[in-house]
Formats: structure tokens, sequence, C-alpha cells
């Protein structure tokens, strides 16, 4: 009985054996998706829900793009935004970020900065989000079909939005700037927020 035994087990170890040989299905390997580069309203809206949880009455005060040369952006996207929100009850605010990705002191994704105190400005007030109707790359193409000179003449400079209530202007504006930052720019264009209306260009 042991000797068929032997026999009938012979064969299901040399099974097993070649089963466990045999070449495993290499994993396919996709390319890693490109960095999530939004309009200023798609990242507000990511933003907005982390904002409430912090403070019920949240506004922004200012909702603003920032460039990073590794992310290729344009018409009116942007691989960063950031929007500081501002608690009137609370008399705090909390600047929250998107980042298309992972950067220094940039976290890829929705991040909250630290609560700070905050007092009326007199230069911008907080609004309301219903005064959101026109998103950045529309902003953008308004500036642009009004800028046509000087994107000739400054083809490769970068483009920066901000957008916030100021005393200039009644109503919520998008401010499409050329240049590194808004202090050493040496254009812009203003557009209506809720309209999309050209309103003014600043050199």
């Amino acid at each position: 009985m042991r000797s068929n035994f032997s026999v009938w087990l012979l064969p299901l170890v040399l099974f097993l054996s070649a089963c466990s040989d045999a070449p495993k299905t290499a994993e396919v390997k996709h390319p890693p998706k490109p960095p999530e580069v939004l309009t200023g309203r798609q990242a507000f809206q990511r933003m907005y829900p982390q904002a409430r949880g912090w403070a019920p009455d949240a506004q922004p005060l200012q909702i603003s793009s920032l460039n990073l040369g590794q992310v290729k952006a344009g018409d009116g996207k942007a691989g960063v935004w950031q929007v500081m929100f501002v608690s009137p009850s609370r008399g705090k605010a909390k600047t929250y970020t998107y980042s298309a990705v992972e950067d220094g002191s940039l976290h890829e994704g929705v991040f909250g900065g630290q609560e700070e105190g905050y007092t009326p400005r007199t230069d911008s007030s907080p609004f309301q989000i219903s005064a959101i109707k026109v998103d950045s790359d529309e902003a953008y193409a308004t500036a642009v079909k009004n800028s046509e000179e000087y994107i000739k003449k400054n083809p490769e400079k970068p483009v920066m939005f901000l957008m916030e209530l100021g005393k200039r202007f009644p109503d919520v504006t998008w401010r499409v700037i050329w240049g590194t930052s808004v202090g050493t720019s040496d254009y812009s264009v203003f557009v209506d927020g809720s309209t999309g209306k050209y309103l003014e260009r600043m050199h």
C-alpha cells in the first residue's frame, strides 16, 4: 500500500513544483497621472467644505493663484490656489491651499493653514460665494482679448489671478496679472467676477 501511495504522490509533487516555477504575469505599469491643474472656482469648491467645517459662516476674502515651475498650466488654470477665509462671528481668518503636487511647504490636495486674527480691512471685504459667477478661465479669455498688443511683446510672461471685493469697483473682480507678483507686475486687467465684463487695464 505504501508503494502505491508513493506512486500516486510523485506526480502531484511534480505538478505543484511546475506550478510554482511558472513565470508570473508582469504587472502592467500605468504612467503617472499629470498634475491636476484647476480653475479658480474648481479649486475654491474643493476648499470651501473644509472652510465651512472650520467656521460655518466662513466667507472668502481673497482667491489667488501661485505659479509652480514644474506644473504646466495656462488658459485660466493653475497648479496652486489659495483662499483666505474669514469668520465674521469669530473675528478669525484661515488660509486654505490647493496644490497639484507636493512641493516644500505646499501639500498636495487641500490643506488648511493656521487660524489667525482678523480685523476688517479698508481695501477689501469678504464676499458671498454666490458672487463667483465668472471663473478664472473666462476672466483670462476676456483679459487676453483686451491685451493682444501686450501679449505679443511679452509672450512668455507668467500669469496670476486674484479675486477680491475691493474699493475700486462695486462688485467682486478677477484681476488677471502678468508677472510673478502683484507688486512687481507692470500690467494687469480687471474683469467683473459676476458679469464677466472687461473693466480696466493697469500699467
